[in-house]
């Protein structure tokens, strides 16, 4: 038997079992090719079913999104920062965002490096532990997109349901919690989401993209940095990340399996409620950061009664096989990141260890 920890990274973080043991069996010889699907061309037939699979199995979750392309792209969010602008936001327009953690204020540092752009709501002040009502801020109508960042990871707070961009293209970043419950793409001018929270291994960024924001992408830019470009090559102008690409597809398929993203919400709140009701529970030993409207289901943020505590607490876990608990660097504390292939078993693993902890330390 292989040992298996329960795994609470916030990225990379948790496959689904079943997806890696058809890796591993696969992994050799794909689809009776004789040969790895990592060594496969990316312009043969094993990859060119592989692609157009996986495309066709995130449109499926999707409900079709016929509106919008899906791209595959390099990079990461971080790239997806600048592409944004350098695709989106015209020389004499202005892109609003709204600020809620530390991934939205690098996007707009993103922004601001490609043109105008102007924050429209900020949480920094209150320590990034909520997210605005609508009536908090403003969009422009003559703004070119508005941009938010649908989870925050390192503070535990979640978007849960897209704010109004007027007029305005309403611009994502996703990588936290897409696909972790339904997805209605019709609101969204531009997703994107790096793979590797609950699509797949890092290497890949998915980006769907109405189809006439296509237009906008200036003809002077680099053409793997163009939506335009790559959507007119079906993301094949360049070599693909074709590995991260074919663990992709089989995670599409599996959440299909397990009865698509209705049934991923389902199995997302019940984790979410257990642990929250153990936060919430224990006369404040354990203490949530993010207001209670705001709360994440991906990334549940809590302190202990102190830092001495918390190192202790930290090391107790790792003992019992919790991994990946420790909080962000620059927040502190601890955070479970419970995305899609985190099962309620590993989440009740970690509540009866916080009890425990609780009885013996409190």
């Amino acid at each position: 038997m292989v040992h298996r920890v329960h795994n609470f990274g916030a990225g990379p973080s948790a496959l689904p079992l079943r997806v890696l043991e058809t890796v591993r069996e696969e992994l050799l010889d794909f689809d009776g090719s004789g040969m790895s699907i990592l060594e496969s061309s990316h312009r043969g037939v094993e990859y060119g079913r592989v692609h157009e699979q996986a495309s066709d199995r995130l449109r499926r979750l999707l409900g079709g999104a016929e509106d919008h392309e899906i791209l595959f792209m390099g990079g990461g969010a971080r790239t997806q920062f600048s592409a944004v602008p350098m695709n989106l936001l015209g020389e004499s327009q202005q892109a609003e965002y709204v600020v809620t953690g530390r991934w939205s204020e690098l996007a707009l540092e993103a922004a601001r490096n490609v043109g105008e752009a102007r924050e429209a709501w900020s949480g920094r002040d209150a320590g990034f532990t909520r997210i605005p009502a609508a009536e908090e801020y403003s969009v422009s109508p003559e703004a070119a997109y508005l941009h938010f960042t649908s989870n925050n990871t390192l503070h535990g707070t979640e978007f849960h349901s897209p704010p109004d961009g007027g007029g305005a293209a309403l611009v994502c970043d996703m990588s936290s919690d897409i696909f972790s419950r339904p997805l209605d793409p019709s609101p969204y001018g531009l997703i994107y989401a790096g793979a590797q929270k609950n699509l797949g291994p890092a290497g890949v960024t998915v980006v769907i993209v109405r189809r006439d924001l296509l237009e906008r992408s200036p003809e002077t830019l680099p053409a793997t940095l163009s939506y335009s470009r790559m959507a007119a090559k079906s993301s094949l102008l360049n070599t693909p990340p074709v590995f991260a690409i074919y663990v992709l597809s089989l995670v599409a398929a599996d959440l299909i399996e397990r009865g698509g993203l209705a049934a991923a919400g389902e199995r997302n709140r019940d984790k979410a409620r257990e642990l929250y009701a153990a936060v919430d529970g224990s006369d404040g030993f354990y203490r949530g950061h993010a207001e209670a409207a705001s709360r994440s289901l991906m990334n549940v943020t809590f302190r202990l009664p102190s830092e001495e505590l918390e190192a202790v607490f930290l090391e107790g876990a790792s003992s019992r096989d919790l991994a990946g608990l420790k909080g962000h660097r620059s927040v502190g504390g601890v955070r479970a990141s419970i995305y899609n292939a985190v099962e309620i078993e590993s989440v009740r693993a970690l509540i009866a260890y916080m009890a425990d902890f609780q009885r013996r330390r409190g």
